[in-house]
């Protein structure tokens, strides 16, 4: 290692403003993700920042996405940092680096890999209140003042064995870190939840890219010291030192470093794509939870629909056991209890909306810009207040009231805490509780209630269900930033509140749209026009960049359903056979049935030549024992066709194609029914049938006959 060592002016690098000191480097990395390393950096150093979201576009990386996306950010732009001095423990590529340096006086990182630290540091080179310490944690940390305001442990507590050789590695690897806080500073850990739902609807464990790995409590991982030359935030090396914890493993480890003042938060879908961020003072509602399938970087199973877990997680207060990823707050609890981010927008809209806690206990709502280009959309917001005011004035819409408020270079929406239930649950209860005319009375209210001064050269764009707070017979609308300066016909906003409240949720698809639709008296010209307007709108609010939901539906890894895997295994076992029943007048029975030997004569052709005593009335064929398509190329009785199209002669618990003879069966147990009755009959008589049968996957029959039914 000597001929390794530095001199004295090679310990200090400087690149733009930041300096890297590396005095405690051991000469080479010892970890690192290879190639896509060099690529991040030749982005870093001849790229700008507003480039970025077009590289990752243009790559379809999930490497690039994950270290240069600006939502790595979330989990700590809502800490209140101005003015403060912070550590950040694994500094790595500077995900979290940019907003530290933005808000706070002085940010001193320490990570291991020295290519890692020279991409934070070209890609935040403005800065010059960042220094990056190139090395091991253990041996920087000596020479670390005592005096910080916040020490952030962004996705590296779970690596504490890597950390520190001992037989509590993870107490004493915070208790080391805890002896750099100033007094009343606070230590900030983000991490995986072992038992966080996702793990449990089929996505893998984040460090070892395994299945069911954490619930199942790392059993057959082996565990051990790697040497403090593998020490880094990110070292896979087997995944083999990584722990993640549920919310009592964090506790128990508190409690041994007798740490009793710690506040939980929850980054929702996880913490290194945070879009909302709840807390025990504010937990997500039933219905709040749908943004679950993020899987960019590996394959998942997708087990369970999460959403619906999630509803009931959250109707029994059991969210903080199963919340994908943990932030907690080791300090004084901080006055935010909710943060929701709108970041993936074009830069003029990038907002957030905060709940806190206001010094009288009060409850405080704001809407901040998180970037200078989106304060006129805050401006915004308090002029469209005044303006659907004074449209409804006299209605039954109440538009929560906004405030502005500018200080010097500061400006922020403050809004009234509306207590209520959101019109979206009230709908959702008449549809589980099947009163479908009660649905249609409520929503024929709400179009009642926003088409008040319909000619008002004001309207809400967005006045979709979720934005209306309903208590007793107020109804007021809390979320209004997309309002626009002319008279919008209100049944286009109820097309599109109707729309997006079906695009949420599958259960909600049993509705019968055309009633609704039908009722607002719309044309399918009229519904195209909406729908353009829609894209029209998506795309002024993304820009040029696309949002995560389109990234994901673009790049994001494979989805396995297992129970299509299974289905198709099943049907490879289900034999193809034919069951026929007669009912001589006492209904269809197993007793009064029969298979048809080789009436298969390959894995879709079948034919039939059945002998039919006159006493039968009624004649079914069961034409397989699976869900399946099947097309009638014949069928006649004593030499004539059936006429399979009146139902005085043929019925089916299928669904019949009146364009064709084809019938969709999306169950196992198919039938055709001839009432031979309705016939012309002999003493003997024969039915013939020629059919076409294909197997389909159960999932497949149900998603081909919900979509016949649908309107889009």
């Amino acid at each position: 290692m000597a001929d390794k060592m530095m001199n004295e002016s090679e310990k200090m690098l400087e690149v733009g403003k930041i300096k890297l000191d590396l005095t405690h480097y051991p000469g080479e990395d010892y970890y690192g993700d290879g190639p896509v390393e060099d690529d991040l950096l030749d982005i870093v150093k001849n790229y700008a920042s507003v480039e970025y979201p077009r590289i990752i576009e243009e790559r379809k990386s999930w490497p690039l996405l994950y270290h240069l996306s600006p939502l790595r950010e979330n989990i700590a732009e809502w800490l209140p940092m101005e003015g403060a001095k912070v550590l950040e423990v694994g500094s790595g590529c500077g995900a979290v680096t940019g907003v530290l340096a933005r808000k706070a006086a002085q940010v001193v990182g320490v990570d291991l890999s020295k290519k890692r630290s020279l991409i934070n540091a070209y890609r935040h080179s403005e800065y010059d209140n960042v220094t990056i310490h190139v090395g091991n944690f253990l041996d920087v940390e000596p020479v670390l003042p005592v005096d910080f305001d916040y020490i952030l442990l962004i996705g590296v507590f779970e690596y504490g064995q890597s950390y520190m050789d001992t037989d509590r590695p993870f107490a004493d690897f915070l208790q080391v870190v805890m002896k750099h806080l100033a007094p009343g500073g606070r230590v900030v850990i983000a991490i995986e939840n072992k038992y966080g739902l996702k793990y449990f609807a089929g996505c893998k464990e984040d460090h070892l890219g395994t299945w069911f790995s954490g619930i199942e409590n790392y059993a057959g991982c082996e565990t051990g010291y790697l040497g403090k030359w593998f020490s880094g935030i990110e070292n896979y090396a087997g995944g083999d030192s990584v722990r993640t914890f549920s919310r009592q493993g964090l506790e128990k480890i508190f409690a041994s470093c007798g740490i009793k003042d710690y506040h939980f938060y929850y980054p929702y879908p996880d913490y290194k794509f945070m879009t909302t961020l709840y807390s025990d003072g504010r937990l997500p509602g039933k219905g709040e939870l749908s943004n679950n399938l993020r899987n960019y970087d590996r394959e998942r199973m997708d087990l369970f629909n999460e959403k619906y877990a999630f509803d009931g997680i959250a109707e029994d207060n059991l969210f903080s056991v199963f919340s994908n990823s943990y932030e907690v707050v080791i300090g004084k609890e901080l006055p935010v209890q909710y943060t929701r981010y709108s970041n993936d927008r074009a830069p003029q809209y990038q907002i957030k909306t905060e709940i806190s806690r206001g010094t009288q206990g009060e409850t405080v709502v704001k809407k901040l810009p998180l970037c200078n280009e989106a304060a006129e959309h805050i401006r915004g917001i308090e002029s469209a207040y005044r303006k659907l005011s004074e449209r409804y004035e006299g209605g039954k819409i109440q538009v929560n009231k906004c405030t502005l408020h500018e200080e010097g270079n500061n400006v922020w929406d403050s809004f009234a805490f509306v207590q209520g239930r959101p019109l979206t649950e009230l709908l959702d209860e008449k549809l589980e509780q099947n009163d479908i005319d009660g649905f249609h009375q409520l929503f024929q209210e709400y179009v009642e209630r926003i088409g008040y001064h319909a000619e008002y050269p004001a309207a809400d764009f967005d006045m979709i269900f979720s934005n209306i707070m309903v208590q007793e017979d107020t109804w007021t609308v809390i979320d209004y930033e997309w309002t626009y300066d002319k008279a919008i016909d209100p049944k286009e906003l109820a097309f599109r509140a109707i729309y997006c409240y079906l695009l949420e949720d599958e259960k909600r698809n049993k509705l019968n749209v055309d009633i609704i639709l039908n009722s607002l008296n719309m044309s399918e010209s009229d519904m195209d026009d909406c729908r353009v307007q829609e894209r029209k709108f998506q795309r002024q609010v993304t820009g040029r960049n696309k949002s995560m939901s389109e990234l994901y539906a673009w790049m994001g890894a494979p989805v396995i359903n297992p129970w299509e895997c299974l289905e198709r295994e099943k049907q490879k076992l289900v034999p193809r056979k034919v069951q026929i029943y007669e009912d001589c007048g006492g209904g269809f029975s197993e007793e009064k049935s029969y298979f048809v030997p080789e009436a298969y004569l390959n894995d879709e052709d079948v034919e039939l030549q059945l002998t039919v005593d006159s006493n039968v009335q009624m004649l079914r064929i069961d034409p397989a024992m699976a869900s399946c398509v099947v097309s009638i190329e014949e069928m006649t009785f004593n030499g004539k066709d059936v006429p399979i199209h009146s139902k005085a002669v043929f019925t089916t618990n299928g669904k019949l194609l009146k364009s064709s003879s084809g019938v969709i069966f999306a169950t196992s147990d198919p039938n055709l029914s001839v009432n031979v009755a309705g016939l012309e009959r002999k003493p003997l008589n024969v039915l013939g049938a020629k059919l076409k049968v294909v197997i389909l996957p159960q999932a497949v029959a149900e998603d081909v006959t919900a979509s016949m039914k649908r309107w889009m």
